[in-house]
């Protein structure tokens, strides 16, 4: 279906994060998403649909989970898709913020004499 890995970074502007921050992205990307069509989903399910579905996730039973969504919403991959093209849309408009933060962050990281100013030493 789709693919959260550095080509969606890349395609979002965010190709050159630093490994560390891309793994950060991505965590981020996932869970807004699953946040996302979650909420949206939730919205169409009757209450004992609700309980049904949440014994999955409660359980840690991903492939449990998603065959139920398959079973009971067999275009719960449009939602996805919708969702995830919203994100992506979001995530483009604030990709130059996004490098611009993460670069001074890491400038500030990679300058520590400036944090730590040594004394003179008076001749």
């Amino acid at each position: 279906m789709f693919q959260l890995d550095d080509n969606l970074l890349r395609e979002l502007g965010l190709g050159d994060l630093p490994a560390d921050e891309k793994n950060k992205m991505l965590a981020h990307i996932y869970e807004t998403l699953e946040l996302r069509v979650g909420m949206r989903l939730a919205e169409k399910m009757t209450d004992a649909q609700l309980d049904e579905f949440e014994a999955f996730i409660d359980r840690n039973d991903e492939p449990g989970a998603l065959r139920w969504l398959e079973t009971n919403f067999p275009n719960y991959k449009d939602t996805v898709a919708e969702e995830l093209t919203k994100l992506k849309d979001e995530i483009k408009a604030q990709a130059p913020e996004i490098m611009k933060a993460t670069l001074s962050q890491q400038a500030n990281q990679t300058s520590p004499a400036l944090d730590n100013p040594q004394p003179q030493n008076p001749s």
